[in-house]
């Protein structure tokens, strides 16, 4: 399961609407892939349609759909978002990660 900070529930809700995305029925997506700095990279998107082999979870009012892949990396994450000095964007808390690099997006296993 992925869970959503309160910060990051807010967030997500004002860029899906922005977007032309409806929190209630759309979903954001997070995944990983292949890159970064560390190895591997998150990605963070929106989407409309469930794909077969999706994972689907609510977490503080917000459909969250993972690909199976993508999930094994992801259990126990938390979506956060940082406002602050150290530049503004989703943050990924990933207990899975033996390494982080500087900026938050890579990690490696």
């Amino acid at each position: 399961m992925i869970k959503v900070s309160d910060i990051a529930k807010k967030k997500v809700l004002d860029l899906m609407g922005d977007d032309g995305f409806n929190p209630t029925e759309d979903f954001v997506r997070v995944g990983v892939k292949s890159g970064g700095c560390s190895g591997l990279s998150y990605e963070l998107t929106f989407d409309k349609k469930k794909q077969e082999e999706d994972k689907v979870f609510e977490d503080n009012g917000v459909k969250i759909i993972v690909d199976k892949k993508s999930f094994l990396y992801l259990i126990g994450t938390t979506l956060e978002y940082s406002g602050g000095l150290n530049g503004t964007g989703f943050v990924f808390n990933n207990p899975n990660a033996q390494r982080t690099c500087g900026c938050g997006e890579s990690f490696s296993l």
